[in-house]
């Protein structure tokens, strides 16, 4: 086992990965920024060392000072956690240069993966179904043209550096094409310093369902029940939940074979999750996350295994050797991330001190958070605060299980979308299950808390 890990990240999942570390009889060591002073990964990790003021460019997305830090406590390996350095093939390929472990991928696999356009071409090579669209990247508003006339409209263009919607835009008529490139190409360049993109075609109603992966340096690889992740704001996910619901067991045999396919065509180590859209009963690769998901304690729940604690046995070398049965999700698990956001007024991002903080408890509850009261939320960074995961027997158990835990929650001080995701539990369209991504599309909380019914 590894002796020693730095964690080069913040907030919830820092904390996540320090507790990890622990109860393997791992020591860690937490980087933080000034403004993260008085944090909790700072206080509970074994060793601290601050790597710079607030901006992350300045602190946690800076190599030197992070690479310094590791040095310095002598740490043999480094955890990047999710965002900032999780997906940058030049800080694995950094740590790997000196003799550190990064934990995760190579930094090649990395690269692949984290070019969308390569991606596909990828992905389509090892026989995982991919949305119609291009073929590698698109030159120009043209070679988009050509496109809608082999598959029709509407089409999307997305930038092949990008995610989280940014380089994104819908094309549904010829007419559009030309200005959608441009916009789309200009906002990816400035956003990821790359402007390249590629087309898919746009597909109107879908779920977006993904694949927890594993694999170690033995040739193992395993693919976990899948996680429904439809319930999303500009493309950013809120409530995940697994499995997925009215999903048929033929589909979730497919995108778990796909996954799998597409692990072992790269050779991959480490945590990892496989994306696609489901729509009309048909699933396609849209993108693989090289790195632990926000969303990997719903998997967890569901499945009986620590994913980080497996990340940390994988870095070392060893040999995955999961428990009989984690394939098959043993009962519901729902997970709601509580932003520091006011959902009345357009999700306002909140910044100040939390004056009371009262967590849920109970049977099936779970609360990944780095709050407390007295601290301080900076503007600096992302506004996760808190990511609340329940687990019931059944779908019906879990829901119940959220809305009690949801309302048992208390955070003031600041506004949060705590109220929204009470709203949601309570949307009839929800409680069926199986929404589409555009569930929330321009709907806002209401001055009485309820959420308005789509049109």
């Amino acid at each position: 086992m590894l002796s020693k890990v730095l964690v080069a990240n913040r907030g919830e999942i820092a904390l996540r990965v320090i507790r990890a570390c622990r109860e393997l009889g791992v020591r860690s060591v937490a980087v933080y920024s000034t403004a993260d002073a008085d944090s909790l990964h700072r206080m509970l990790a074994d060793e601290a060392v601050c790597i710079g003021p607030p901006p992350a460019q300045s602190s946690y997305l800076n190599v030197p000072a992070i690479v310094s830090a590791a040095e310095l406590t002598g740490a043999d390996a480094i955890h990047p956690g999710y965002g900032f350095l999780a997906e940058n093939a030049r800080f694995a390929e950094i740590c790997a240069r000196v003799g550190i472990k990064f934990i995760g991928p190579s930094a090649e696999v990395i690269s692949t993966m984290g070019d969308k356009a390569a991606a596909r071409e990828t992905a389509k090579r090892a026989g995982v179904p991919i949305t119609p669209g291009s073929e590698g990247l698109c030159a120009s508003a043209s070679e988009v043209r050509e496109i809608g006339k082999r598959f029709g409209y509407p089409l999307v263009v997305k930038a092949s550096a990008g995610g989280g919607g940014k380089g994104m835009r819908v094309v549904r008529s010829e007419s559009e094409v030309e200005g959608a490139f441009r916009e789309a190409s200009r906002e990816a360049g400035a956003a990821f310093g790359d402007g390249s993109l590629y087309v898919e075609k746009f597909l109107e109603e879908l779920r977006h369902i993904e694949i927890q992966v594993l694999g170690d340096a033995h040739g193992g690889s395993y693919a976990f029940p899948e996680r429904d992740c439809s319930v999303q704001r500009r493309y950013q996910k809120l409530i995940e939940e697994s499995p997925a619901p009215g999903l048929p067991e033929k589909h979730r045999e497919g995108l778990m074979e796909s996954a799998k396919k597409l692990v072992d065509s790269l050779g991959y180590e480490g945590a990892g999750t496989v994306e696609f859209v489901y729509s009309g009963g048909e699933f396609y690769f849209i993108e693989m996350n090289t790195r632990l998901q926000v969303e990997h304690p719903v998997t967890e729940m569901v499945s009986g295994v620590d994913l980080v604690a497996e990340q940390l046995r994988v870095a070392a070398g060893e040999k995955l050797d999961l428990p009989e049965g984690y394939e098959r999700p043993e009962g519901h698990a729902m997970e709601f991330r509580i932003n520091a956001e006011d959902p009345k007024r357009n999700f306002l991002p909140q910044a100040g001190n939390v004056e009371f903080y009262n967590p849920p408890g109970g049977p099936g509850v779970r609360v990944d958070s780095h709050l407390y009261a007295g601290y301080r939320v900076p503007p600096n960074y992302d506004s996760l605060l808190a990511k609340l995961i329940v687990h019931g027997k059944d779908r019906p158990v879990a829901l119940a299980r959220g809305a009690r835990a949801l309302d048992e929650f208390a955070i003031s001080g600041l506004e949060t979308t705590l109220p929204l995701h009470l709203a949601v539990l309570e949307d009839e369209e929800f409680r069926r299950g199986g929404v589409p991504t555009r569930f929330l599309d321009g709907r806002a909380l209401t001055s009485d808390g309820g959420i308005p019914r789509l049109s």
